[in-house]
This record gives structure tokens, C-alpha cells and sequence, in this order.
């Protein structure tokens, strides 16, 4: 049978009366609590992640396993740090290390906090990021998704830090303090810093509208500055572009809202290419247009939607200028298209069709055998 003098709260009874048990070291206390402290959240961390394992293996979510997996560590400190700042009223301590017990659970806790919150963000984008397959054929739906997470990413990275960062300061009495003081003449400083920040503002303004406008996608081909290339990574405040020799290409997000690019793959990754021939008039119009279609409708790279063959320009020098257009899936495909075209025709000429090679022509003044020759001038007097 209980005994009716035991108090019913033991928890609050410890709370208030540790300190009145007999023959126990202040410092063996000490120890004592921050080590349950420790421990509780070890087990609370454990049975917590043990519950949200079991909940992404039951709905198959293979990201969710794996968001489980990346953060079980850096919730365990998290919970470790809270407990230990919690604990710090039931710790004899002097006013000096309460108050730097204090100073450093402010300082850790907001910090990983922040942590935490900007490993979920990058978990949760690559779990979406994964769902929006870029290999496929027609990607542009599959671009657009991956371009606004990455640069939604970023942003909500950039915000968690900066305010990861105020809170840790403001944990600070002497920083909160000079804050305060300092409000004073936020006028002044904010045109200053806007001033000598300008650039990198505008970039970082003209990154999060691409977010939304989307003048440019991941795995884009454009031209920018004369350069062919891919769009490779889109940044916070710059593009880089691979370029078709392995050069990279940085450039700033303003640019590219700003001045005047070509996107090839816009609104669909089909292009039309263009060759060029420049032959003889003496040419057999009919006779190429019939082997080109030949050669086009024969390559694996032609997508099977148009081609064509023209004469759409003379030239001074006398030559005829010859357009074939062919379509194939993508930029890359149409390259390699353009260049096997070109190099068929040319050699069909060369073996079938030498008249279509341009001659120069001149007009040759000739002087028939049976004429006299002409008499040679008088010899002056």
C-alpha cells in the first residue's frame, strides 16, 4: 500500500528538493542531470525516427527513407542541445556560467535550427527534383520544374540562412543592444551598402524573377555572346554554360533579362537545321533534291516531320546558293543531322555530278588560224 506522505508529483518534488538530499556533490549532480538529459533525448530521438522509418516504408516513399536517413543525425544534435539549455534552471550554477550556459545554447541551438531547416529544404527538392526526368525525349515540362526548384532552392536557402544568422546575433544582449543603437541611422548605412551592393542585388533580384518568367531552363541550348552551348547550372546570380568545346561560360542572371539571346529550345526541343551549298549553275536541280531526300530520309537522326532542298540565292562570283532544312529531336541531334547531310551530297557530287562543281568563267578573245596576223606598227620616221 502507498504510503499517503510520498507526494504524487515526484517529478516536481525532485525539481524543488534535489538539493536537500544528503551527501551528494554539487558537481555529481550536475553531472547527473545533464546526463538524464542527455539520455531522454537520445530515446525521444530514437522512438521518434523509429515512428517516421516505419511510416515511409509503410507508404513505399523512397525519398522519405531517404530525407529519414540524412536528418536522423542532425535531429539528434538538435534535441541534445535543447534538452541541455532546458535543463539549465535545475543546475547549481554560478550567475558567470548560467549566463555563458545561456549565451552558447542561443548561439548552437538557432544554428543547427538552421541547419536542419536547409538540409530538409535541399532533401525535399531533390525528392521533387527526381520526379521530373530530363532524359526523356520531350523534356520541357521536366526543365521548367527543375529550373524553378533549383532556383527556388537557393532563395529559400539564402532566407534561412541570413535569418539563422539575425537570431544567433540577437541571443547577443551587447549585439541586440548596438542594433537598437544603430536604428537609428539604418537610413544612411541601408543607401550606402544599397549603393556599393547594387550589383550583386540586382543579380540576386534578377535571379529570383527568372524563377518565375523562366527565360532560360536547365539543359536549354542557346547562343549567348556567339557561343553555342547548354545551360548547365543556373545559380543565384549566374549562369553557367557548357559550351560544345568543355569551356564553361559564366554568365550573370541579368544578362539574360536584360540583352537579347537566342534560346533554341524555347518552347520544344525539335529543331530545324540548316545546309548550305554553293555549286554551279550548270547544277542538276531536280537530280540533288531527289538524292538529298534520299540522304535525309535514310539517316536515323531525322525525326521524320520536314526537309527540303532550294535554290535560294545567286551569288557575284556566278555560283547558285543550295538550302537543304531538316528536323530532328534535339540541338545535339540536329548538328550531327546537318553535318552527315552535307557530307553525303558532297561526295554524290563529287562522283556523280562534277558539273556541279563551280568553275570560274572569263570571256577569251581567240584568233582563227586562217586569219592573216596582224601587221606589226610602222616604224616611226
Amino acid at each position: 500500500m502507498r504510503d499517503a506522505n510520498l507526494p504524487r508529483d515526484w517529478a516536481r518534488y525532485l525539481a524543488h528538493h534535489w538539493r536537500d538530499l544528503p551527501d551528494i556533490p554539487t558537481w555529481l549532480a550536475n553531472v547527473g542531470i545533464v546526463a538524464a538529459a542527455v539520455l531522454g533525448a537520445i530515446l525521444l530521438h530514437a522512438l521518434a525516427f523509429a515512428l517516421l522509418a516505419r511510416a515511409a516504408l509503410r507508404h513505399d516513399s523512397e525519398g522519405g527513407a531517404a530525407m529519414v536517413e540524412r536528418t536522423r543525425g542532425l535531429a539528434r544534435w538538435i534535441l541534445v542541445a535543447v534538452a541541455l539549455a532546458s535543463i539549465q534552471p535545475l543546475l547549481h550554477l554560478t550567475r558567470g556560467q548560467a549566463t555563458l550556459w545561456g549565451r552558447v545554447a542561443g548561439l548552437v541551438i538557432p544554428g543547427l535550427v538552421g541547419w536542419f531547416a536547409v538540409v530538409t529544404l535541399g532533401n525535399v527538392v531533390d525528392i521533387l527534383s527526381r520526379k521530373a526526368d530530363i532524359s526523356v525525349e520531350d523534356n520541357l515540362r521536366a526543365r521548367r520544374r527543375r529550373t524553378r526548384l533549383g532556383i527556388l532552392q537557393r532563395i529559400g536557402a539564402f532566407v534561412i540562412v541570413l535569418v539563422t544568422i539575425c537570431m544567433m546575433l540577437m541571443s547577443i544582449p551587447s549585439v541586440r543592444a548596438l542594433g537598437v543603437t544603430l536604428a537609428a541611422s539604418a537610413g544612411v548605412a541601408g543607401i550606402a551598402v544599397g549603393a556599393a551592393a547594387q550589383p550583386a542585388l540586382k543579380n540576386l533580384i534578377a535571379g529570383i524573377q527568372m524563377a518565375f518568367t523562366e527565360p532560360i531552363r536547365l539543359d536549354d541550348v542557346v547562343i549567348v555572346d556567339g557561343e553555342w552551348g547548354r545551360v548547365e547550372e543556373i545559380r543565384l546570380t549566374y549562369v553557367v554554360i557548357k559550351v560544345w568545346d568543355e569551356r564553361r561560360l559564366v554568365v550573370p542572371v541579368s544578362k539574360f533579362l536584360e540583352d537579347s539571346f537566342q534560346n533554341w529550345t524555347r518552347q520544344s526541343a525539335r529543331l530545324m537545321g540548316s545546309v548550305f551549298w554553293y555549286l554551279d549553275p550548270a547544277a542538276d536541280i531536280a537530280r540533288l533534291r531527289e538524292q538529298a531526300g534520299a540522304i535525309i530520309t535514310a539517316n536515323p537522326r531525322w525525326d521524320g516531320r520536314f526537309w527540303n532542298l532550294q535554290v535560294t540565292d545567286t551569288k557575284l562570283d556566278g555560283s547558285i546558293e543550295l538550302r537543304g532544312l531538316m528536323t530532328a529531336k534535339d540541338a545535339s541531334t540536329a548538328f550531327d543531322l546537318r553535318c552527315d547531310v552535307r557530307e553525303a551530297l558532297l561526295d554524290y557530287i563529287k562522283r556523280e555530278m562534277p558539273e556541279a562543281i563551280l568553275r570560274r568563267r572569263a570571256d577569251v578573245a581567240l584568233t582563227s588560224p586562217l586569219s592573216p596576223a596582224p601587221s606589226p606598227p610602222a616604224a616611226p620616221a
